[in-house]
């Protein structure tokens, strides 16, 4: 799942990052590993920008951060175990 896609609220952590958007480079992929988003960290998307879209205040660590979408596609990300039941329940 992308972070681009994770509900707001859902716990999860991060899988890999990988260049998915033209917008953005390996330097830029290298960025968002400096701010934090690195495998096996947690990450959860707090609030998105008007309508639904961007920027999204994303929890990473301890830090909050506002990603634009082309930034967020790039992160994949892993459903936490509570979320992921919650998620087959509904």
């Amino acid at each position: 799942m992308l972070l681009s896609e994770l509900p707001t609220g859902a716990l999860a952590h991060v899988a890999q990052l990988q260049t998915r958007s033209a917008d953005l480079d390996e330097a830029a992929l290298q960025r968002l590993a400096e701010l934090g988003f690195l495998p096996g960290e947690p990450v959860q998307v707090v609030q998105r920008g008007p309508g639904g879209r961007e920027p999204l205040a994303v929890m990473v660590g301890d830090a909050l951060f506002a990603l634009r979408l082309a930034e967020a596609v790039c992160i994949e990300v892993a459903l936490d175990g509570a979320a992921k039941l919650a998620e087959g329940q509904a």
